[in-house]
């Protein structure tokens, strides 16, 4: 039987106590019809979660039995780790040849064959310590001494140029002296010497 305002009338129910009963039937109704409709739009919706859960299930067995979100984000963080071991290095390499160039002037090697020498030097086989110098400089500087001295050039000590000697305090510049003077002038010389 079906639940109307027939049914409740001849139940006795008053007319406005069947109209409220009516109302809240309705709302119930109206709820488990809305209910049903999501309960609905659910079961539509499972077969494209399924799909997606056999995919993750199929990558996790390709994998290993690891989800591939995890596999994706170990492989991100290991390029990360390598990037920073590779910049770590080249900042080593960068330390230890600026180190190595001073070094190399400092045991006397020509500016022109630094960079020759540090071609063919095995500067990664350099340690520095904390402070950034080269452990065991004595040692390797008289090894760089001994191995390039070819390349070690002798300090040049240049005099004044000859186009303009320098002036001597007292002189006399006896181009500019006529005859007469510059007799006089040796003469004084000559007594002053002796």
């Amino acid at each position: 039987m079906a639940f109307t305002r027939k049914f409740l009338s001849a139940l006795g129910i008053e007319a406005d106590k069947v109209d409220e009963i009516i109302a809240a039937h309705t709302e119930v109704t109206d709820a488990l019809k809305a209910e049903r409709d999501q309960y609905k739009a659910d079961a539509e919706k499972l077969p494209g979660v399924q799909a997606e859960l056999d995919g993750l299930k199929a990558d996790a067995a390709k994998n290993g039995g690891k989800n591939p979100y995890e596999v994706k984000y170990n492989a991100i963080k290991e390029e990360f780790e390598n990037f920073k071991a590779d910049l770590a290095a080249k900042e080593s390499k960068a330390a230890k040849e600026s180190a190595y160039r001073a070094l190399l002037k400092e045991a006397g090697i020509s500016e022109k064959r630094i960079e020759a020498v540090l071609r063919v030097s095995d500067v990664d086989g350099v340690k520095l310590d904390s402070d950034g110098k080269i452990e065991g400089k004595d040692k390797l500087v008289e090894g760089i001494k001994a191995e390039w001295a070819d390349f070690i050039g002798e300090p040049v000590q240049q005099g004044a140029p000859t186009a303009k000697p320098p002036a001597q305090s007292g002189a006399v510049d006896y181009d500019s002296l006529s005859d007469r003077e510059y007799y006089a002038a040796t003469y004084e010389a000559a007594k002053k010497k002796g």
